[in-house]
């Protein structure tokens, strides 16, 4: 029987990836104006970021523990081999929660074949991942070898980001107040990106016009070898942008594939519009 893998809605991936590589999704819950909306569902990201440009405040929460263990028991009783790639423990509480569900689960179905894993990963750096494995699955891997890939690939993707307003920011407790209203006043752009599954800054530039140009230079720094990987950007509504940072890219290291996504709805109600993120695997990958 194949294998299954399963993402949550922070990879950033659109429906047709799960379509095309037969992989199931679990969504966050965005909040907005007093309701709950799914991601990637009943919300989409245009919605989030036309409601911040506002002034609006989503929240978002994750995947419930009866979502968990309702999944995971189906795949017990019909003895499927499940993989559940998460979203990074170190930003959303999903991982924890998934981890009890199986054990209990487990506890019920001692021979159930459920895998969860910590990318440490989040956007579209997650979804590459999890379409690696997509595509391990569909061409008949073990699960040990796409558990394998997954885990050196998580531990090697780079997140190279930058926000266009660090209130966003702010607001879910990333900077402080006050960074952020300097930052703010100075028209400082803070590049940043994940170190073990957290959010860490990298360093601050004044203005966005020598941005894109920075991010290149981080890319060859930490990287290589990019004619041979898929590489990831996820943009908050600026799609213009994220298309001349592709096509960069594309120019200058003989990428021929580049994934471009919108930052999906549960990660963008933290980054806010105007969020430019670049992933790519790193030279110890």
């Amino acid at each position: 029987m194949s294998i299954k893998i399963m993402a949550d809605s922070a990879s950033d991936l659109t429906q047709d990836y799960f379509t095309e590589y037969d992989m199931e999704m679990v969504s966050l819950t965005v909040h907005l104006d007093d309701k709950d909306y799914v991601d990637g569902k009943t919300i989409t990201p245009k919605n989030v970021f036309d409601a911040m440009r506002q002034g609006k405040a989503p929240k978002t929460s994750q995947v419930s523990p009866q979502t968990f263990k309702s999944i995971f028991t189906s795949y017990a009783e019909s003895k499927q081999t499940l993989l559940y790639l998460a979203f990074s423990s170190e930003l959303s509480g999903t991982y924890q929660t998934a981890k009890m569900m199986e054990q209990e689960v487990k506890e019920e179905y001692p021979d159930a074949d459920i895998h969860v894993i910590d990318t440490k990963c989040a956007s579209i750096g997650y979804g590459l991942v999890v379409l690696q494995a997509g595509r391990l699955a569909k061409e008949g891997k073990s699960a040990e070898e796409i558990i394998a890939d997954a885990e050196k690939r998580a531990l090697n993707m780079e997140h190279i980001f930058t926000v266009d307003d660090l209130e966003y920011l702010q607001r879910g407790g990333r900077v402080s107040k006050a960074a952020a209203f300097v930052g703010t006043l100075l028209n400082i752009k803070p590049i940043l990106h994940v170190e073990d599954g957290k959010l860490i800054p990298l360093e601050k530039m004044r203005g966005t016009k020598k941005l894109l140009g920075r991010m290149l230079e981080i890319m060859e720094e930490r990287g290589g070898n990019f004619e041979n990987q898929t590489i990831g950007i996820s943009h908050g509504d600026d799609l213009e942008r994220a298309e001349k940072l592709a096509e960069m890219i594309k120019e200058k290291f003989g990428v021929k594939e580049v994934v471009i996504e919108m930052v999906g709805s549960a990660i963008g109600a933290h980054s806010g519009p105007g969020t430019l993120a670049l992933f790519f695997l790193n030279k110890a990958f």
